[in-house]
């Protein structure tokens, strides 16, 4: 997402609308794979010695759920996106790294499949005796086995 300072009309915004290849955001290592490419729609202007962008920020791709290990689909959606920064001394301006920053951070920690609320996470259950699917043991309290450990005393 390059801009040059020279399309953009004095006193007024350049509409810039487009697709890039997401692999320059490095989101993989955020966990997400981008599976489309980058769609963005932005309108910059110039002010005050700055230089302004606001508009969409969007890519398809696949995460993996934290409890149940399994890729599932996820939007990637920055609207509204802005950002504010001071003049370069370059013509050529790349808007990639402030995009690539709020992208980062708009992807969840904690994935998970059933966020969403279409569908049911495999690994959650609301029978309180299965974990990830499988039945647990009855619960014995921690202290009762140590209670065996200490020696009678009278």
């Amino acid at each position: 997402m390059k801009v040059h300072l020279h399309h953009i009309p004095e006193g007024d915004t350049l509409h810039i609308e487009g697709e890039e290849n997401p692999a320059g955001l490095e989101l993989e290592q955020g966990g997400f794979t981008p599976t489309t490419p980058l769609c963005y729609s932005l309108d910059v202007g110039l002010s005050g010695g700055g230089l302004f962008a606001t508009g969409s920020l969007s890519v398809q791709g696949k995460m993996q759920c934290v409890n149940c290990l399994e890729d599932f689909d996820w939007d990637l959606l920055i609207d509204p996106f802005s950002l504010q920064i001071d003049l370069p001394k370059s013509e050529l301006i790349d808007l990639t790294p402030e995009a690539r920053e709020d992208m980062h951070l708009a992807l969840p920690t904690h994935p998970k499949c059933d966020s969403g609320g279409e569908k049911q996470c495999p690994a959650r259950r609301d029978d309180s005796r299965f974990a990830l699917g499988r039945p647990v043991e009855k619960s014995v309290p921690a202290w009762d086995a140590l209670d065996k450990l200490k020696p009678k005393l009278k």
